[in-house]
């Protein structure tokens, strides 16, 4: 399977300023993790991403979502008490403007983006200093397909989980028309005015819903004026693996962790590795046009133990915290994306470079190198530790 880098020479060939953002973004990062994770005793000089989970509001309810799914975390939350908390479009500025010289890629998450207050405005904002990317389902494209490409938007992922009647399910009726009319539209846009930007994507999160019908949804994507496809395995935990993440966060950062819990949803269960291996392969020798990637890249023959026994780690050594931060709608600020148990800080009253390498963030660095792995129990399935950490030999050792 390709690896995450094949990505780049296609959708940054009629870019050159994006192309060197990016590179030094890449450079940055890969520099983190080799000499500031080991070298650097808990802190870091290197931060080219931050991502922004910017709003707790969602118009879907997918029911594997971590937050709004079966065992979503955000539900036993009062939302209007949390749409109070969000962080106003005058501090995203001041912090956009405070990091725009080290960072060089936003990534901005929800609920869904686009129902922030004001999100075109502070968008547009953001474009402006930085390659900003957004992830989105996709429903609201349409109606804003205009002043995104206006505002020359460096990247669109657009969550799809299957072509139209799999994805229905799993998404909400109606949501798979919506997003290819959102598609067309920033198509149309882009060659109205003559914009290679923003570049655009989908990416599908796999279950024991959908991954049978993958094939069908790589092959409908040819023609779509797509830049990728990517193809996230999936974030899983158990409560048994729960349970061991508590005792050990307890112990080494006094916290009690519930996010976990939005993952232990069971979705992994029933997924036929042999079966789904022969999809993916035939999805890989699909010439859309574009880039099919899975994250992570996994050999194919270990897809089966990938869903099946969540204990065996396939990436070690996180090195997202040594070149990236998220922020919560409420500006707390974390490393972990979809476990903010940890909070480093808050931008409504710090600075980001203060939070950045502060007394918690050398603890959390220093608990998380020193925990078997180089992870915390719940990881291993981590969708961030897919992204960014270390391969392991040895799970691909097995498979042969």
């Amino acid at each position: 399977m390709k690896n995450n880098y094949s990505i780049i020479p296609q959708v940054l060939k009629a870019n050159p300023r994006m192309a060197f953002e990016l590179a030094q973004a890449f450079t940055a990062m890969n520099k983190a993790k080799i000499m500031d994770y080991n070298l650097g005793e808990g802190k870091s000089d290197e931060l080219p991403l931050i991502t922004f989970k910017i709003t707790p509001v969602c118009n879907l309810q997918c029911v594997m979502c971590g937050q709004n799914g079966v065992n979503g975390t955000m539900k036993k939350k009062d939302i209007e008490t949390e749409i109070k908390s969000m962080v106003d479009i005058d501090r995203y500025k001041k912090l956009t403007d405070e990091v725009a010289g080290k960072t060089k890629i936003f990534y901005v998450w929800g609920g869904e983006p686009l129902l922030y207050p004001n999100f075109m405005d502070l968008a547009s904002y953001m474009a402006k200093k930085v390659v900003l990317t957004v992830n989105t389902n996709g429903t609201l494209l349409a109606k804003n397909a205009k002043r995104i490409v206006e505002d020359q938007w460096g990247g669109i992922f657009i969550s799809l989980d299957g072509f139209e009647k799999t994805n229905d399910a799993v998404r909400g009726k109606g949501t798979y028309a919506r997003v290819m009319e959102g598609i067309a539209a920033i198509n149309e846009q882009k060659k109205s005015q003559k914009s290679h930007l923003p570049y655009m994507g989908i990416v599908t999160a796999i279950s024991s819903l959908n991954y049978s019908t993958l094939d069908m949804l790589a092959a409908a994507m040819k023609d779509k004026g797509l830049a990728w496809h990517i193809i996230n395995l999936g974030t899983y935990t158990t409560p048994e693996i729960g349970a061991r993440h508590r005792e050990h966060l307890k112990d080494k950062l006094g916290i009690d962790p519930v996010y976990w819990e939005g993952f232990a949803n069971g979705y992994n269960k029933g997924i036929d590795g042999k079966k789904f291996a022969k999809i993916l392969e035939r999805v890989h020798s699909y010439n859309n046009g574009y880039p099919i990637i899975t994250v992570p890249v996994i050999d194919p023959h270990r897809i089966g133990t990938y869903y099946s026994d969540l204990e065996f780690p396939v990436r070690d050594e996180c090195g997202a915290p040594w070149f990236s931060v998220d922020i919560n709608y409420n500006g707390d600020v974390h490393f972990c994306a979809d476990y903010p148990d940890y909070i480093l800080g808050n931008i409504k009253n710090s600075g980001m470079m203060e939070i950045y390498n502060n007394e918690k963030a050398v603890k959390f660095r220093k608990a998380l190198q020193d925990s078997e792995h180089g992870l915390f129990p719940a990881c291993k399935r981590c969708y961030q530790l897919m992204l960014f950490g270390h391969q392991c030999d040895f799970f691909h050792a097995a498979a042969k």
